[in-house]
């Protein structure tokens, strides 16, 4: 009897308090990881959008002109994509969380300063440190939820960012009605303070868990081993699938761009529509492709990454055909919704299966392609629409959504998983 005694002790040991397997507190700390790293999506768009729509506000405090203006918003995009491959190294060296924990405070630190100027040469300096954060984060929110898809074994990627999408609509719907009754100075100081208690609250399960297989810092194994978690990722065998992923990336951002600027020009100009209504554009195109996103990974498990991305790229230019042709401001606003539901998932999965091939560079150098796509857009929408007209314009978001399903469709057995 004491022999059964010491076995039994010795099995609890091995398994857990009284015997119960270790599987348990594993899936909740997988579950915790997951839980953070979405709040972290959700506001990565939430402290974006409430940025955005105080631009009107921060105009007026520093005396800027449009053109003036333009350009020191311009310091989002280049401090943005200047840091999007060093972060691709930062996380290669230090590991995924530490980097995305960093961006996660610096982000919503550095969202209350563009009120704080007095110029517009002092706007565009913030908004670069604004914009370092933004890219920053981005890259390593997508290289974090790569590695914990593969411990999932599930492509939840879409849902990640339906959460960033939901982010954006509730910072865009706060900051509206905020916006008569708040300064845009105590508006984006509430956001910060809001950013760095979510930061806060995502550091310990996002530092304390270690993924299954997840590459640690230096770049070792989950063994302690040189090199990378997982299956080997040569950079040179990898580079050309990450560019055509990046390009389908660029595509579907082009359009996201263009009718976050222009949807609502168009409807106002090409079709007559009220103020009101116009606004509603853009908010039924986020809309759906909130949706959509939302529905990602079931679409994923059943038809395949390959089948998704190449009749999205189909629907997002039937959409898009609708959106600029349609002569009623309803079909128009179908056309929208259709868009929107096409291209929900082609960024996400695009930018998810770079991070597969060649980890967080990977993620780095399709995301900085994508985000390329998203600064592209309205200013390709301005020159064409000032040359031939809006609604000319408007036809290359579905020209360039069906070219990113005829690649996908030309490269879906070298660049996709079967599926």
């Amino acid at each position: 009897m004491p022999t059964l005694n010491k076995i039994r002790s010795a099995l609890a040991g091995a398994t857990g308090h009284g015997g119960r397997s270790m599987a348990a507190p594993h899936r909740s700390d997988l579950r915790r990881f997951r839980y953070a790293l979405t709040a972290l999506f959700a506001l990565d768009g939430f402290l974006f959008a409430g940025w955005v729509v105080r631009i009107p506000a921060v105009k007026a405090q520093t005396g800027a002109s449009a053109s003036t203006l333009g350009l020191a918003l311009l310091g989002v995009s280049a401090g943005a994509v200047a840091t999007m491959m060093v972060t691709g190294r930062l996380c290669a060296r230090f590991g995924n969380q530490p980097v995305l924990l960093a961006c996660g405070f610096l982000l919503p630190l550095s969202v209350a300063l563009p009120p704080l100027t007095g110029s517009a040469l002092a706007l565009g300096l913030v908004l670069l440190v604004f914009g370092a954060a933004y890219g920053g984060m981005n890259v390593a929110l997508n290289s974090t939820a790569v590695e914990l898809i593969t411990a999932l074994r599930r492509p939840v990627m879409p849902g990640f960012h339906a959460a960033f999408s939901l982010g954006g609509m509730v910072g865009a719907g706060l900051g509206g009605l905020l916006a008569g009754q708040l300064t845009a100075t105590r508006h984006l100081l509430l956001l910060t303070a809001a950013g760095l208690v979510v930061a806060a609250l995502a550091a310990r399960p996002l530092l304390r868990f270690q993924l299954p297989g997840a590459r640690r810092p230096g770049g070792e194994g989950p063994d302690g081993t040189p090199g990378t978690a997982g299956p080997p990722r040569p950079a040179g065998r990898s580079r050309r699938p990450v560019a055509v992923l990046g390009l389908i990336a660029l595509c579907t951002a082009y359009g996201e761009g263009a009718l976050a600027d222009w949807s609502a020009l168009h409807l106002t100009d090409d079709l007559g529509a009220s103020a009101a209504l116009a606004a509603s554009g853009y908010s039924v195109f986020a809309g759906a492709m909130t949706l959509g996103r939302l529905s990602g990974t079931t679409l994923v498990e059943r038809l395949g990454p390959g089948k998704v991305l190449i009749g999205g790229g189909v629907l997002g230019c039937c959409g898009m055909l609708l959106g600029s042709l349609a002569p009623s401001v309803w079909l128009v606003l179908g056309g929208f919704v259709l868009t929107g539901l096409g291209l929900a998932n082609v960024f996400p999965i695009a930018i998810g299966r770079a991070g597969d091939l060649a980890g967080p560079s990977g993620v780095a150098a399709a995301s900085t392609f994508g985000y390329g796509g998203i600064l592209l857009g309205p200013v390709a929408i301005g020159f064409l629409a000032d040359w031939f007209s809006l609604r000319s314009a408007l036809l290359t978001v579905a020209l360039l959504a069906a070219f990113a399903s005829v690649t996908a469709a030309a490269t879906r057995k070298r660049v996709l998983p079967e599926g």
